[in-house]
Parts: C-alpha cells; sequence; structure tokens
C-alpha cells in the first residue's frame, strides 16, 4: 500500500499539476497579475493562521507530549479553550470586517498569532499552554475569520464565487498539507527509528527551533499580506457611527436560509474533524507502521485541493447549493459502510478507496459552503456580519468533536471503536443533507 501511495505522488505529481490548474482557471479572469498575487495571499494567510495551533499540534503531537510533559486529554482541554474563545470571537469579528480593510485586519492577526509562537518556543506550564490557546482563539479568528471569506467573495464576481471559494480551501489544504509531508520528514531527521540516545534536552530544544521556525513563517506572512493585498477604497467611519448593528444581526440570524446555511457548515466541519481519524484507523485497524500511516494521512490531504478547487470551478457552471448534496451523499454512504464493516475482510484497497471518496466529499464541501452566500443575496457590505453568525454555529465542533472522538475511540482503539465512531458519525451528513434541501427551498 506504501509503494501504491508513493506511485499515485510519482505520477499526478500534485505540485505541478495543482500550479498549473491554477493558473489556467485564473487566466480567465482579468487583470491576471493583480488577481493572482491576491489570491495567493489570501490562500498562505489562510493556512499559515492556523499554523501553531492546529498544524504544528496535528503533525508534531508525540514529541509536544514528551517535550511538555502533557497529556492527550490536556492537550484536548487547551483546544477546547481555543474553540470557546473562537465561537465568540467569530460573532463579534463579522462586525469588524464590515467596518476596516481586510489588510489590516489579516496582518494584524498573522503578527498575534506569531507573538504566540515566541510565547510557546519558551515551553510554558501546562497552565500557560491552555492560556496561550484562548488567546489564539481570539488572535486567528476575530480580526481575522470574517475578514478573509469577505475579502474572497470580492475576489471573484457573482458567476465565480464557486472558484473564489475553491481556489482559497484548495490551495490552503495543498499548503497543509505540505507542511505535514515536511513536518514527517523533519521527525524521521531528527528522530530516527532506534531514538535511543534522544534525550529530552534534545527533544526540547528540536522542537524550540520547529516551533520558532513556524512563527517566523506567520510573521513573514502578515508582510506578504500587507504588502500584496490591495487597498480598500473606504471612507473613514467615525466614531459615533462605528457600533455593532445588532438591529441588522438579530435580523439575519431569524431568516431561515440563515439557519440552514448554518447548520450546513456544522456538518460539513464535523466531516473535516473526522479526517484526523483517516491516519489512526490505518494504524489500529490496517496495522500499518508509523511511518506508512503518517504518509497516508498526508496523501489523503493532498486531496483537499484536488477536490476544492475542482467542485469549485463546476459549481460555477451550475448552482453550488446543488452540489452540496451529492456531497453530502457520499459522505452518508461511505461512513454508513464503514461503520457496517463490509470491508474488514476483504482487501485493504476496498476500504481505501472508500477513504480516498470520503475525503473527496468532505474537502468538496468545504470548497462549497461559503461559495453559496452569494445565493443568499446577502448585501456585500453585510458579508462580515453574515460570515460571523453562521460561524458561530457552523465551527462549534472546534469545541466538541475532538472530545467526542476521543471518547468513542477509548484509549486503545480496535475495529469494533472505529465501526462505532462512524455508524454514529452517520447521522451527521443526513443531517446535513435535510439542511440543504431547507436551503434551497428557503432561498427560492
Amino acid at each position: 500500500m506504501k509503494l501504491f501511495i508513493g506511485y499515485i505522488f510519482l505520477f499526478v505529481d500534485p505540485t505541478s499539476f495543482l500550479f498549473l490548474y491554477i493558473e489556467n482557471l485564473i487566466a480567465n479572469i482579468l487583470p491576471k497579475q493583480h488577481k493572482f498575487t491576491s489570491m495567493f495571499a489570501l490562500i498562505i494567510a489562510g493556512e499559515a493562521i492556523f499554523l501553531l495551533p492546529f498544524i504544528l499540534m496535528r503533525v508534531f503531537k508525540p514529541v509536544i507530549r514528551e517535550a511538555f510533559l502533557i497529556s492527550d486529554a490536556q492537550i484536548g482541554e487547551a483546544q477546547a479553550l481555543y474553540g470557546i474563545t473562537a465561537v465568540i470571537s467569530y460573532f463579534f469579528g463579522g462586525f469588524i470586517a464590515d467596518k476596516w480593510e481586510a489588510r489590516k485586519l489579516l496582518s494584524i492577526s498573522l503578527i498575534l498569532t506569531a507573538i504566540g509562537g515566541f510565547w510557546m518556543t519558551m515551553i510554558p506550564s501546562i497552565f500557560t499552554l491552555k492560556i496561550l490557546y484562548a488567546f489564539w482563539g481570539v488572535s486567528t479568528i476575530f480580526l481575522f475569520w470574517a475578514s478573509l471569506i469577505k475579502a474572497t467573495r470580492q475576489w471573484g464576481d457573482a458567476n465565480t464565487q464557486g472558484l473564489s471559494f475553491g481556489l482559497l480551501d484548495g490551495g490552503r489544504g495543498f499548503f497543509a498539507a505540505t507542511i505535514a509531508l515536511s513536518g514527517a520528514a523533519i521527525l524521521t531527521y531528527f528522530f530516527p527509528a532506534e531514538g535511543v540516545d534522544i534525550t529530552f534536552e534534545d527533544k526540547v530544544q528540536t522542537l524550540q527551533y520547529i516551533i520558532g521556525t513556524i512563527t517566523a513563517i506567520v510573521f513573514l506572512v502578515s508582510l506578504l499580506v500587507w504588502k500584496v493585498l490591495p487597498k480598500e477604497q473606504t471612507t473613514i467611519v467615525e466614531s459615533k457611527e462605528f457600533q455593532f448593528n445588532f438591529k441588522e444581526a438579530f435580523q439575519l440570524m431569524k431568516q431561515r436560509k440563515v439557519i440552514y446555511h448554518s447548520v450546513i457548515i456544522l456538518c460539513a466541519y464535523c466531516s473535516y474533524k473526522l479526517t484526523g481519524t483517516y491516519g489512526t484507523y490505518a494504524r489500529d485497524v490496517w496495522k500499518y507502521s508509523l511511518e506508512e500511516s503518517t504518509y497516508f494521512a498526508v496523501f489523503i490531504q493532498y486531496l483537499r485541493p484536488i477536490a476544492a478547487i475542482t467542485v469549485g470551478w463546476i459549481a460555477d457552471k451550475f448552482v453550488p447549493s446543488k452540489l452540496i448534496i451529492p456531497a453530502f451523499s457520499i459522505l452518508i454512504v461511505t461512513s454508513a459502510a464503514l461503520g457496517m464493516g463490509f470491508f474488514y475482510e476483504q482487501p485493504i484497497f476496498l476500504s481505501f478507496t472508500f477513504f480516498i471518496f470520503m475525503a473527496l466529499g468532505t474537502y468538496a464541501l468545504r470548497g462549497l459552503y461559503f461559495a453559496i452566500i452569494e445565493e443568499t443575496k446577502t448585501p456585500l457590505q453585510l458579508t462580515g456580519t453574515l460570515v460571523g453568525i453562521i460561524s458561530v454555529v457552523g465551527f462549534t465542533p472546534d469545541i466538541f468533536m475532538s472530545l467526542f472522538v476521543g471518547y468513542m475511540l477509548g484509549k486503545d482503539p480496535t475495529l469494533e471503536a472505529y465501526q462505532n465512531l462512524y455508524s454514529v458519525f452517520t447521522i451527521i451528513p443526513i443531517i446535513g443533507l435535510l439542511a440543504t434541501i431547507g436551503f434551497r427551498k428557503a432561498i427560492k
């Protein structure tokens, strides 16, 4: 199977394929150079902001546990605090995005997040690490998230929203997958298989080097965003006029299409959070080695740009919300099949294929669920407010999904535990499918 994955990377060559694909798609939108550099900055910023709170833990978790002397439960508590502060920040950040230009907000957020990375290089106590994650919940969301989505909507027009958000999430996925692949190589270099002579001090120093490097990358990206993103021609708002318009917010909240939109994102994001179990399934059920399961997880991440960009491009030829229906349907079929254990006694290739389809359905949803903002006919000046509202509900899995997966799998996951997890999870895409149908009716 490892050779099979390797041949896929060899023949597909995702690096050249992706950038050729992006170049051809953007070539139809003028001015080409300005559009390309702006989207490139949004893509890099959109994933760089989450390198420290998420990608770092996802790739280097074993080292972090030993260097910080921290358990999985304590890591879960830190991430739950992130989720709580992030959910609050989603709502109020939407108002901010409608008042100030994205260039300033994105740059400030990246700088604040980088400051948190410098703090982490000091290997703080467990309590301080939890405070740091709570801080990141604000720095990565409050000034950032709604501004990113609004800038992406402005990047395209009414007929290219699928392409805009497909490029954003696909590009972010490619960047994240490349970081994960690099992380796997770094661990192999610093921690060879024998690893007998690696001391605690060596682990701490190596982790400090890695965190410092990532922190520097985040800071440099903030300068890139400030330099590349265009200044918005906005009028200066007097302080007495700068106030949160809760009336407009509550009017949006009461709309059925907004409620359905929030549920769609919630279900799609739960599916995305579940992708973290693909690699551990390969390790625990297929009995892959640590290296093989890591590269399988990296391979799955490389499907994200392919799925998001392709589906986004197709969505502009049809209607984005219509494509969400088959995406959720794929998740229902694949998760139900894995939950029932149809492939346990069959060749691994069959279950491997189902994981690929499950990932494609998940990543397709990520490229679509913000593209349907245009279908709601929400005025551009209220985009930030709308994004804040739907994100409060849509991204609550940051609080509970990791705890849910941990509870279902237990300390030593078995095939039965994974079957129970995927069986229960099947309920979520069913809800997402029903919400999509409701959304389609509400916008007519």
